[in-house]
């Protein structure tokens, strides 16, 4: 009984269209991918092209994959927990395959300017550093604002603000 169950049993589909399904919904169960990344995938698995963009359409059209929404989720996660800047998200987005039209409509309701969330960030790093000398405090703060992807001029003002805040003795 043992033989017979293990010749039953393939590990992979011999037909090209299902193996081509059962690694796209494997991979979407996973974690949401956007078009370009599941065909990334698919193409990566010796998936044929022409039958991974066919799989990806139907996808598309049945609302598996829906590329807007998913670009839209991304940045106001990317914005609300990690206080990241549009600059930091567009490039994120650009590099999981996103269509430009997608991550504008999703970078539209964040604001350009440093929000309150980066803010708090910012702030915890300042006081953290507050025996750190004057000029490693700034870089460091203005780093963490950099990385987050917003203007040097934009963190500067921020930090200068603290500076005469932290001068005048006022918090």
């Amino acid at each position: 009984m043992t033989r017979a169950r293990r010749e039953d049993a393939t590990t992979t589909p011999a037909d090209p269209a299902e193996r081509a399904r059962e690694i796209a919904l494997r991979s979407l169960t996973h974690s949401p991918r956007s078009r370009a990344q599941l065909r990334e995938k698919l193409i990566s698995r010796d998936v044929d092209p022409a039958l991974a963009d066919s799989l990806i359409a139907r996808y598309v059209e049945v609302g598996l994959l829906d590329d807007a929404s998913l670009a839209a989720q991304i940045a106001r996660t990317r914005h609300n927990e990690r206080g990241l800047a549009p600059r930091a998200i567009r490039l994120e987005l650009q590099r999981k395959g996103f269509e430009q039209p997608d991550i504008d409509a999703a970078l539209e309701p964040i604001p350009d300017s440093i929000d309150d969330r980066a803010l708090e960030l910012a702030r915890k790093r300042w006081d953290s550093l507050a025996s750190a000398p004057p000029g490693a405090r700034v870089r460091r703060v203005v780093g963490l604002l950099a990385r987050r992807g917003y203007s040097p001029s934009s963190a500067f003002a921020v930090v200068k603000d603290w500076q005469r805040a932290d001068k005048a003795g006022v918090d």
